[in-house]
């Protein structure tokens, strides 16, 4: 099963309500929440109070990606806040195996994010602990940006690694995926695909997500 996880930085944040109302009512099974702190991107999104909010008005899975320095000190504040899985980047953990296990004692989903310029080998010694690796497949900080190609290559790459390690793990493709290469990163391995601006700038988000589920779904 491909998993559709519209990502809420690309929604309206005006009508967060009707946004949440939107998704709950899709094909789509997670929510992804993209949590930034203008240190470690530069760029500042959302933290524990919406989280807290958009968990209040869905049943569907909450898929929090923290994009900040030192997360050990807040992931079980959004484990509070509603969280089901939590990602935290492997390039601001300083001890990650630590803080894969911070996460998983509180009995949700851990995730490990790479971003675009850190090789798959990086995740070799940890990808036993993790129940989902987050692939950047742009550079972290902002929505709207263009699929980096060579995160065909690195999906390949990682697929084996978890076939070999892993084999329950996931593979999240977040940035840049679109109704037009979604297939191809289906195709090279992956499980969950994030989609911001391909959802909720789209005419009928809805129905962006039905063709995002269907055109996949063809090729598993």
């Amino acid at each position: 099963m491909i998993i559709v996880a519209p990502s809420f930085l690309a929604s309206d944040f005006l009508h967060l309500a009707d946004e949440v109302d939107m998704v709950n009512n899709s094909a789509a099974e997670w929510l992804h929440l993209d949590v930034m702190d203008g240190r470690f991107v530069p760029n500042i999104s959302f933290g524990i109070p919406v989280v807290e909010f958009i968990r209040k008005a869905t049943s569907k899975v909450c898929d929090v990606h923290l994009m900040i320095e030192e997360p050990e000190k807040f992931v079980a504040a959004f484990h509070k806040a509603g969280a089901d899985v939590i990602s935290v980047h492997i390039e601001a953990c300083r001890n990650l195996h630590r803080n894969i296990q911070q996460i998983k004692d509180l009995g949700i989903k851990a995730g490990v994010a790479v971003n675009p310029h850190t090789p798959i080998a990086s995740l070799e010694d940890i990808i036993a602990d993790v129940d989902l690796v987050n692939l950047m497949s742009v550079n972290p900080g902002f929505g709207g940006q263009k699929f980096i190609a060579h995160t065909l290559h690195k999906i390949a790459q990682l697929k084996q690694l978890i076939a070999e390690r892993n084999p329950s793990c996931l593979i999240e493709i977040d940035g840049g995926v679109t109704l037009d290469n979604a297939p191809q990163i289906v195709a090279a391995g992956a499980n969950v695909l994030v989609a911001g601006s391909s959802v909720f700038n789209a005419k009928n988000p809805q129905q962006a997500i039905d063709h995002l589920k269907t055109a996949c779904e063809k090729i598993i």
